[in-house]
Protein backbone atom coordinates (compact mmCIF):
# COMPACT_ATOMS: atom_id res chain seq x y z
CA UNK A 1 0.00 0.00 0.00
CA UNK A 2 1.14 3.48 -0.92
CA UNK A 3 1.92 5.99 2.08
CA UNK A 4 2.72 9.10 0.10
CA UNK A 5 -0.51 10.30 -1.64
CA UNK A 6 -0.60 12.97 -4.21
CA UNK A 7 -4.07 14.56 -4.54
CA UNK A 8 -4.99 15.77 -7.47
CA UNK A 9 -6.84 19.17 -8.17
CA UNK A 10 -10.37 17.37 -8.64
CA UNK A 11 -9.64 15.05 -5.71
CA UNK A 12 -9.03 18.33 -3.68
CA UNK A 13 -11.86 19.85 -4.61
CA UNK A 14 -13.84 16.80 -3.35
CA UNK A 15 -12.44 17.27 -0.13
CA UNK A 16 -14.85 18.14 2.29
CA UNK A 17 -16.88 21.40 2.94
CA UNK A 18 -15.36 22.67 6.47
CA UNK A 19 -14.69 26.48 7.33
CA UNK A 20 -14.25 26.92 3.30
CA UNK A 21 -14.97 24.56 0.68
CA UNK A 22 -12.94 22.26 -2.27
CA UNK A 23 -8.68 22.67 -1.80
CA UNK A 24 -8.62 24.95 1.32
CA UNK A 25 -10.53 21.69 3.14
CA UNK A 26 -8.09 19.26 1.67
CA UNK A 27 -4.74 21.64 2.22
CA UNK A 28 -5.46 22.94 5.28
CA UNK A 29 -6.46 20.73 8.13
CA UNK A 30 -7.52 21.83 11.77
CA UNK A 31 -7.01 19.14 14.53
CA UNK A 32 -8.05 19.77 18.20
CA UNK A 33 -6.09 18.39 20.89
CA UNK A 34 -5.99 18.73 24.79
CA UNK A 35 -4.46 21.14 27.24
CA UNK A 36 -0.36 21.64 27.24
CA UNK A 37 1.12 18.99 30.21
CA UNK A 38 -1.40 16.63 28.57
CA UNK A 39 -1.08 13.21 26.15
CA UNK A 40 -3.15 15.21 22.96
CA UNK A 41 -1.35 18.04 22.94
CA UNK A 42 1.87 15.95 22.01
CA UNK A 43 0.07 12.84 20.26
CA UNK A 44 -1.69 15.75 17.72
CA UNK A 45 1.93 17.43 16.89
CA UNK A 46 3.04 13.89 16.12
CA UNK A 47 0.09 13.10 13.82
CA UNK A 48 0.53 16.16 12.27
CA UNK A 49 4.23 15.45 11.27
CA UNK A 50 3.20 11.74 9.86
CA UNK A 51 0.72 13.91 7.77
CA UNK A 52 2.61 16.68 6.66
CA UNK A 53 5.51 14.31 5.87
CA UNK A 54 3.36 11.73 3.52
CA UNK A 55 0.25 13.77 1.98
CA UNK A 56 1.43 15.67 -0.58
CA UNK A 57 -0.61 18.95 -0.57
CA UNK A 58 -2.04 18.16 3.08
CA UNK A 59 -0.76 20.23 6.06
CA UNK A 60 -2.43 20.50 9.47
CA UNK A 61 -2.68 22.86 12.10
CA UNK A 62 -3.11 21.74 15.54
CA UNK A 63 -4.98 23.52 18.42
CA UNK A 64 -5.25 22.95 21.82
CA UNK A 65 -8.94 22.16 23.00
CA UNK A 66 -10.51 19.57 25.10
CA UNK A 67 -12.72 16.14 25.05
CA UNK A 68 -16.26 17.98 25.02
CA UNK A 69 -15.42 21.44 23.30
CA UNK A 70 -13.27 19.15 20.82
CA UNK A 71 -16.48 17.40 20.06
CA UNK A 72 -18.39 20.46 19.76
CA UNK A 73 -15.91 21.77 17.41
CA UNK A 74 -16.23 18.91 14.67
CA UNK A 75 -20.24 19.16 15.09
CA UNK A 76 -20.19 22.33 14.09
CA UNK A 77 -17.57 22.92 11.27
CA UNK A 78 -14.75 24.63 13.30
CA UNK A 79 -12.40 21.64 13.35
CA UNK A 80 -11.71 18.81 10.79
CA UNK A 81 -10.21 16.53 13.31
CA UNK A 82 -10.17 16.13 16.93
CA UNK A 83 -9.19 14.01 20.00
CA UNK A 84 -12.14 13.30 22.38
CA UNK A 85 -13.60 10.75 25.34
CA UNK A 86 -15.45 8.22 24.09
CA UNK A 87 -18.13 9.05 26.79
CA UNK A 88 -18.55 12.55 26.05
CA UNK A 89 -18.93 11.65 22.31
CA UNK A 90 -21.59 9.56 22.87
CA UNK A 91 -23.48 12.30 24.98
CA UNK A 92 -22.95 14.28 22.15
CA UNK A 93 -24.54 11.86 19.92
CA UNK A 94 -27.62 11.12 22.06
CA UNK A 95 -28.16 15.04 23.06
CA UNK A 96 -27.31 15.10 26.86
CA UNK A 97 -25.76 17.14 28.81
CA UNK A 98 -23.90 19.34 28.16
CA UNK A 99 -24.45 19.17 24.36
CA UNK A 100 -27.82 20.92 23.72
CA UNK A 101 -28.83 19.10 20.47
CA UNK A 102 -28.10 15.82 19.19
CA UNK A 103 -24.36 15.42 17.09
CA UNK A 104 -25.04 14.32 13.78
CA UNK A 105 -21.29 15.10 11.75
CA UNK A 106 -19.23 13.50 14.35
CA UNK A 107 -17.53 9.72 13.21
CA UNK A 108 -15.24 7.64 14.58
CA UNK A 109 -11.56 7.34 12.86
CA UNK A 110 -10.05 5.11 15.92
CA UNK A 111 -9.82 3.85 19.74
CA UNK A 112 -6.16 4.64 21.00
CA UNK A 113 -6.15 4.10 24.15
CA UNK A 114 -7.75 3.86 27.93
CA UNK A 115 -8.20 7.04 29.52
CA UNK A 116 -8.11 7.30 34.21
CA UNK A 117 -10.21 9.98 35.27
CA UNK A 118 -7.53 10.57 38.38
CA UNK A 119 -7.93 12.33 41.54
CA UNK A 120 -5.02 13.37 43.45
CA UNK A 121 -4.58 15.02 46.89
CA UNK A 122 -1.50 15.31 48.99
CA UNK A 123 -1.01 12.99 52.05
CA UNK A 124 -1.65 15.91 54.38
CA UNK A 125 -5.20 16.81 53.54
CA UNK A 126 -6.66 13.21 55.58
CA UNK A 127 -8.65 13.17 52.16
CA UNK A 128 -9.27 9.43 51.54
CA UNK A 129 -12.61 8.89 49.70
CA UNK A 130 -14.49 10.52 47.23
CA UNK A 131 -16.99 11.57 50.18
CA UNK A 132 -14.32 13.22 51.74
CA UNK A 133 -13.60 15.90 48.48
CA UNK A 134 -16.64 17.78 49.38
CA UNK A 135 -16.84 21.25 50.52
CA UNK A 136 -12.78 21.20 50.01
CA UNK A 137 -10.57 23.51 47.19
CA UNK A 138 -10.27 21.70 43.89
CA UNK A 139 -8.81 22.36 40.94
CA UNK A 140 -9.96 20.80 37.78
CA UNK A 141 -9.98 22.17 34.20
CA UNK A 142 -12.13 25.00 32.20
CA UNK A 143 -15.76 24.48 30.71
CA UNK A 144 -15.24 21.88 27.79
CA UNK A 145 -12.46 19.62 29.20
CA UNK A 146 -14.40 15.98 29.51
CA UNK A 147 -11.96 15.90 33.28
CA UNK A 148 -13.98 19.18 34.31
CA UNK A 149 -17.54 17.52 33.11
CA UNK A 150 -16.68 14.41 34.97
CA UNK A 151 -15.46 16.17 38.27
CA UNK A 152 -19.42 17.75 38.25
CA UNK A 153 -20.98 14.44 38.16
CA UNK A 154 -18.66 12.80 40.78
CA UNK A 155 -19.48 15.98 42.83
CA UNK A 156 -23.20 15.19 41.94
CA UNK A 157 -22.87 11.65 43.43
CA UNK A 158 -21.52 12.89 46.48
CA UNK A 159 -24.70 16.22 47.15
CA UNK A 160 -22.14 18.79 45.77
CA UNK A 161 -21.74 21.11 43.10
CA UNK A 162 -18.83 23.49 41.94
CA UNK A 163 -20.70 26.00 44.46
CA UNK A 164 -20.67 24.36 47.86
CA UNK A 165 -16.70 23.88 47.22
CA UNK A 166 -14.09 25.86 49.13
CA UNK A 167 -12.51 26.93 45.92
CA UNK A 168 -13.34 25.56 42.76
CA UNK A 169 -10.62 26.21 40.05
CA UNK A 170 -11.12 25.60 36.49
CA UNK A 171 -7.25 26.03 35.45
CA UNK A 172 -4.82 24.40 33.04
CA UNK A 173 -3.03 21.17 34.55
CA UNK A 174 0.52 23.63 34.88
CA UNK A 175 -1.51 26.20 37.29
CA UNK A 176 -3.39 23.11 38.86
CA UNK A 177 0.05 21.66 39.82
CA UNK A 178 1.14 24.91 41.21
CA UNK A 179 -2.08 25.61 43.46
CA UNK A 180 -1.48 22.21 44.82
CA UNK A 181 2.18 22.69 45.57
CA UNK A 182 1.70 25.64 47.21
CA UNK A 183 -1.73 24.55 49.44
CA UNK A 184 -4.29 27.00 48.17
CA UNK A 185 -6.05 23.93 46.14
CA UNK A 186 -6.24 20.42 48.12
CA UNK A 187 -7.58 18.24 45.11
CA UNK A 188 -6.45 17.91 41.90
CA UNK A 189 -9.01 16.05 38.67
CA UNK A 190 -8.23 15.27 35.31
CA UNK A 191 -8.83 12.41 32.82
CA UNK A 192 -5.41 11.31 30.77
CA UNK A 193 -2.99 8.64 30.57
CA UNK A 194 -1.11 7.09 33.35
CA UNK A 195 1.49 7.86 34.54
CA UNK A 196 0.26 11.70 34.40
CA UNK A 197 2.53 14.26 33.52
CA UNK A 198 0.85 17.12 35.74
CA UNK A 199 0.95 14.18 38.85
CA UNK A 200 4.37 13.26 38.72
CA UNK A 201 6.11 16.67 38.99
CA UNK A 202 3.20 17.24 41.32
CA UNK A 203 4.69 14.13 43.37
CA UNK A 204 8.44 15.53 42.56
CA UNK A 205 7.61 18.36 44.92
CA UNK A 206 4.65 16.55 47.54
CA UNK A 207 3.55 13.06 49.02
CA UNK A 208 0.40 12.52 46.89
CA UNK A 209 -2.47 9.99 47.79
CA UNK A 210 -4.67 9.08 44.43
CA UNK A 211 -8.40 8.85 45.66
CA UNK A 212 -9.62 5.66 45.04
CA UNK A 213 -13.70 5.08 43.45
CA UNK A 214 -15.59 3.01 45.79
CA UNK A 215 -18.21 0.48 44.24
CA UNK A 216 -21.13 2.64 45.55
CA UNK A 217 -20.04 5.70 44.24
CA UNK A 218 -19.01 4.31 40.71
CA UNK A 219 -22.71 3.01 40.23
CA UNK A 220 -23.89 6.20 40.82
CA UNK A 221 -21.42 7.27 38.13
CA UNK A 222 -22.72 4.83 35.48
CA UNK A 223 -25.98 5.85 36.00
CA UNK A 224 -25.11 9.61 35.22
CA UNK A 225 -23.52 7.95 31.64
CA UNK A 226 -23.28 4.08 31.02
CA UNK A 227 -19.99 4.34 29.02
CA UNK A 228 -18.08 4.72 32.39
CA UNK A 229 -15.70 1.82 33.04
CA UNK A 230 -13.63 0.86 36.01
CA UNK A 231 -10.08 1.06 35.40
CA UNK A 232 -7.22 0.11 37.86
CA UNK A 233 -3.78 2.40 38.22
CA UNK A 234 -0.96 -0.07 39.01
CA UNK A 235 0.57 0.74 42.70
CA UNK A 236 3.80 2.28 41.67
CA UNK A 237 2.55 4.22 38.82
CA UNK A 238 3.69 7.26 41.11
CA UNK A 239 6.01 7.51 43.43
CA UNK A 240 4.34 6.92 46.98
CA UNK A 241 1.30 4.98 45.48
CA UNK A 242 2.26 1.31 46.21
CA UNK A 243 -1.37 0.24 45.81
CA UNK A 244 -3.15 -0.89 42.85
CA UNK A 245 -6.30 1.74 42.75
CA UNK A 246 -9.22 1.42 40.95
CA UNK A 247 -10.46 4.74 39.03
CA UNK A 248 -13.35 5.50 36.29
CA UNK A 249 -12.41 4.98 32.80
CA UNK A 250 -13.58 5.38 29.37
CA UNK A 251 -11.33 5.70 25.80
CA UNK A 252 -9.79 8.36 23.44
CA UNK A 253 -10.46 8.27 20.19
CA UNK A 254 -9.88 10.22 16.94
CA UNK A 255 -13.28 11.84 15.62
CA UNK A 256 -13.57 13.87 12.03
CA UNK A 257 -16.61 15.55 10.45
CA UNK A 258 -18.45 12.63 8.72
CA UNK A 259 -18.68 14.70 5.37
CA UNK A 260 -14.74 14.89 5.10
CA UNK A 261 -13.29 13.53 2.45
CA UNK A 262 -13.39 9.34 2.79
CA UNK A 263 -10.23 9.22 0.65
CA UNK A 264 -8.15 11.70 2.65
CA UNK A 265 -9.13 10.16 6.10
CA UNK A 266 -8.21 6.72 4.81
CA UNK A 267 -5.09 7.90 3.87
CA UNK A 268 -4.64 9.59 7.13
CA UNK A 269 -5.47 6.49 9.28
CA UNK A 270 -3.44 4.57 6.57
CA UNK A 271 -0.35 6.34 7.48
CA UNK A 272 -0.87 7.06 10.58
CA UNK A 273 -0.89 3.29 11.46
CA UNK A 274 2.22 2.75 9.40
CA UNK A 275 4.09 5.11 11.74
CA UNK A 276 2.08 4.28 14.71
CA UNK A 277 5.64 4.20 16.62
CA UNK A 278 5.90 7.82 16.74
CA UNK A 279 2.57 8.09 18.76
CA UNK A 280 3.53 4.88 21.13
CA UNK A 281 6.63 6.87 22.23
CA UNK A 282 4.35 9.64 23.45
CA UNK A 283 1.35 7.30 25.04
CA UNK A 284 3.15 3.94 26.26
CA UNK A 285 -0.63 2.63 26.41
CA UNK A 286 -0.64 2.33 22.98
CA UNK A 287 1.95 0.04 23.09
CA UNK A 288 0.93 -3.36 20.72
CA UNK A 289 -2.58 -1.60 19.33
CA UNK A 290 -4.16 -3.36 16.51
CA UNK A 291 -6.38 -2.18 13.54
CA UNK A 292 -8.72 -4.28 15.07
CA UNK A 293 -7.51 -2.82 18.70
CA UNK A 294 -8.17 0.55 17.09
CA UNK A 295 -11.67 -0.37 15.43
CA UNK A 296 -13.08 -1.52 18.40
CA UNK A 297 -17.13 0.03 18.85
CA UNK A 298 -17.41 3.16 20.50
CA UNK A 299 -21.42 3.96 20.17
CA UNK A 300 -19.77 6.35 17.75
CA UNK A 301 -20.26 5.73 13.85
CA UNK A 302 -17.44 5.05 12.11
CA UNK A 303 -16.06 7.57 9.31
CA UNK A 304 -16.38 5.43 5.64
CA UNK A 305 -12.76 6.11 4.96
CA UNK A 306 -12.05 4.71 8.37
CA UNK A 307 -14.33 1.61 7.75
CA UNK A 308 -12.82 0.72 4.47
CA UNK A 309 -9.42 0.79 5.85
CA UNK A 310 -10.28 -1.08 8.61
CA UNK A 311 -12.13 -3.62 6.53
CA UNK A 312 -9.05 -3.90 4.23
CA UNK A 313 -7.01 -4.67 7.24
CA UNK A 314 -9.19 -7.47 7.86
CA UNK A 315 -10.54 -5.92 11.42
CA UNK A 316 -14.02 -5.65 10.54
Amino acid sequence: MTHRTRYTLAGLLLAGTALTAGTAAAQSLTLMTGPQGGSWYPLGGAIQAIVEANLDGVSMQVMPGGGVANVQGVQGGRSDLGFANSVSTVDAINGRDPFEEAADNVCNVATLYPQYFQVVTTTDTGIETVADIGGRSLATQPRGNTGEQITRQMLQVIDQTPDSMADYHQVSYTDAVSLMKDGNAEVFTLGTTVPAGAIMDLASARDIHLVGMDDTTFEAMRDLNPGFNMLTIPGGSYPGVDDDVNVIGYATHVIARCDLDADLVHDILDNVYTNIADLQAIARAMEGITPADMAVETGVPLHPGAERWYTEQGAL
